[in-house]
């Protein structure tokens, strides 16, 4: 039927965009990853940016598989998803890896800011001596975070899962999406959480580097020589606030998915889809191109 038909194309049209939005973000960050694996066999060591970056593309591509392989049993094989434990496991791994990239995320804007940023204050003297140590601690946070959000996730979708299989006939199984989709805004709300305080952390980071920036080039007003410190300060500047516009675009995102989360196959949500699928490739393009080390790599191989 004609109905059945534009379901179809749809599907097969969302699926082939997220298809190639995915495998170009799973190759931008698999770049990054070989790249600073690379150098860290060479010299036996990674600095505190390099290990930021390093688990940064390593949970955006994670992130970029488990969404696609979603995204594709939802549209190809929407059954399949309600074989226990597939949906609660593929939930949990969305949720603890697009979290990871949260935070990692937020850690990267908070270490430049920290590393270039000059005050005078004791405590973020005390911050940028023992940042380097502070690292590893940072990630220990974000994925005991991540990991407590997966699995609340996990039993927020556990829960429809076991009502349908508790269930029997075709009548029960649309009650059980019914379902389903009262336990979506608790996720919403944990997730909304997780994007806020990102988002909070990358907006300060952005406000006390600009006023560092602003000062700095005030006392250099009178010094024609071109200064190493002004040029950190813009690099960074530039970084943070490509996370800061599209940070603001993916919490637009997530207030418009809450939205239109019953209304399926609608333009809207097709296009919070493709931006969300957008966003982890986009965004580590910047990063390669904020990295003289990764753009040196990249333009090298290009050709």
């Amino acid at each position: 039927s004609p109905k059945q038909y534009n379901v179809t194309a749809y599907g097969a049209t969302t699926v082939a965009i997220i298809t190639l939005e995915a495998f170009a973000g799973m190759w931008i960050n698999a770049f990054i990853l070989c790249v600073l694996c690379i150098g860290w066999v060479k010299k036996k060591t990674l600095n505190s940016n390099e290990k930021i970056l390093l688990l940064l593309g390593c949970s955006r591509f994670c992130s970029l598989c488990v969404s696609w392989a979603y995204s594709f049993l939802s549209f190809i094989y929407p059954n399949y998803l309600y074989v226990r434990p597939i949906l609660q496991l593929a939930v949990f791994f969305q949720a603890f890896f697009d979290h990871c990239n949260l935070w990692f995320s937020a850690c990267l804007c908070g270490f430049y800011c920290i590393k270039i940023a000059n005050f005078r204050n004791r405590f973020f003297i005390y911050l940028k001596v023992k940042i380097d140590r502070m690292v590893l601690w940072l990630f220990l946070g974000s994925g005991i975070l991540a990991l407590t959000i997966g699995i609340i996730a996990y039993d927020v979708a556990d829960k429809p899962h076991c009502n349908y299989r508790n269930s029997t006939g075709q009548g029960n199984f649309g009650s059980a999406n019914i379902k389903m989709d009262k336990h979506f805004f608790p996720s919403f709300f944990l997730t909304g959480f997780g994007y806020a305080a990102s988002f909070l952390a990358v907006i300060c980071a952005a406000v006390f580097l600009l006023f560092s920036l602003w000062r700095h080039k005030r006392k250099m007003q009178t010094n024609s020589m071109k200064d190493l410190s002004m040029d950190a300060h813009i690099r960074a500047m530039k970084s943070i606030f490509s996370f800061l516009v599209m940070y603001s675009i993916n919490f637009v995102c997530l207030v418009l998915k809450m939205v239109y989360v019953t209304k399926k196959r609608s333009y809207m949500t097709f296009l919070i889809v493709v931006f969300q699928y957008t966003f982890p490739g986009l965004h580590s393009l910047i990063l390669i191109f904020s990295n003289p080390r990764l753009e040196k790599t990249l333009l090298k191989i290009l050709p």
